[in-house]
């Protein structure tokens, strides 16, 4: 199965040569890494999910939040603490908010995976503010130096900036709810029902998920925007 579907990633990879894209080999190469990164991470489930006290899980959400960092230190070419404290107190909040509902358990089985999950979109969201709003210092320079000039404070300049910036960092989410259950079956509905579930109980899943998403995606734009933001302060 796992052989077969890899087809579908060597049409991506013949179009991208044939065209000069030039994006053949950083797929071929990912696709590669995520193959065994996935079966790797199987196996360390298997193993995880029979451990009973969360004290020798938790570290694990530790160091993929310290892995995160260093991708969206790479990504946005910006301050690993900053990265690694964005990326911390979203996924905190998030986690403690769900745990504090009793949505989810410190079981293995729930914790880890939702855990994962929101690490993931926290990183997605915080690279996409951090990149928007270094654009945006760019193309409103003019409007930056007119607040400087007419005596107002830098910050308050740059705070135009963060709302355009999170706007932009939000568009993704946005667009998820507009068309979620009506263009897209999203991916834990999908597999629940190919488990077996009921399509209600899928459904009420998926839209925990959902919520918990707009969430996590609007802390990680606000706190990755506002260490940016005070590190651009600071240095100006």
């Amino acid at each position: 199965l796992i052989f077969f579907s890899f087809i579908l990633v060597l049409i991506p990879l013949i179009i991208s040569y044939r065209k000069k894209i030039g994006i053949e080999k950083e797929l071929f190469f990912n696709s590669i890494r995520a193959f065994f990164q996935l079966t790797a991470l199987g196996f360390i489930l298997g193993f995880l999910f029979k451990i009973k006290n969360p004290m020798f899980y938790i570290p694990i959400v530790f160091a993929m939040l310290l892995y995160s960092a260093y991708i969206a230190k790479k990504r946005s070419d910006f301050n690993f603490k900053a990265a690694f404290y964005s990326l911390t107190l979203s996924t905190g909040i998030i986690l403690f908010t769900l745990i504090l509902l009793n949505i989810i358990s410190l079981k293995p089985n729930e914790f880890i995976p939702i855990a994962g999950m929101i690490i993931g979109n926290s990183l997605n969201t915080y690279t996409l503010t951090i990149e928007r709003i270094k654009r945006e210092l760019v193309l409103q320079k003019e409007l930056i130096e007119a607040f400087v000039a007419i005596g107002a404070e830098i910050k308050d300049a740059y705070k135009i900036m963060q709302r355009q910036a999170i706007k932009a960092a939000l568009i993704p989410v946005n667009n998820m709810l507009q068309t979620i259950g009506v263009v897209a079956i999203p991916g834990i509905t999908t597999g629940m029902l190919l488990a077996g579930a009921s399509p209600l109980k899928a459904v009420s899943y998926q839209i925990v998920i959902i919520y918990m998403l707009v969430s996590i995606n609007l802390f990680s734009a606000l706190f990755g925007s506002l260490f940016y933001i005070r590190q651009k302060v600071k240095n100006f």
